[in-house]
């Protein structure tokens, strides 16, 4: 059923799961097993992150589906946040709690509007 259900979302956003696996540093064939084994937490986070969707979901334990973020979804938050990043970057004096803005915390940030970005772009997919 896992597998199965992995299957479905690589279909729905044009992945196969030898890309899935290549993309998230998984060995060849390490999803197709996950029919006779149980898959680690840290590998099912990293599928379920990919998708966007909770691991409840993959288990079967969920029933309603989070949208699915498109490779397109991903390119157009992927350029609006270029685009943030570029303005942030060339303002003088930026200051994060009292420090100078350094290159590390800007990588947070650009974390943090990640996953914000595709948590709302998701949910008004859902709408």
């Amino acid at each position: 059923m896992l597998v199965d259900k992995i299957k479905k979302l690589c279909d729905e956003r044009g992945e196969t799961l030898a890309s899935l696996e290549r993309e998230l540093g998984f060995g060849n064939g390490t999803i197709r097993r996950w029919d006779v084994t149980v898959p680690s937490g840290d590998k099912l986070t990293k599928v379920a992150d990919f998708f966007s969707v909770s691991i409840d979901f993959l288990l079967n334990r969920e029933q309603k589906e989070m949208p699915v973020l498109t490779k397109e979804d991903e390119l157009d938050i992927k350029n609006k946040i270029d685009e943030i990043m570029v303005m942030m970057e060339r303002q003088k004096g930026l200051m994060f709690d009292g420090d100078p803005l350094t290159p590390e915390a800007l990588d947070s940030i650009r974390s943090a509007m990640e996953l914000g970005m595709a948590a709302a772009k998701a949910k008004n997919k859902k709408k």
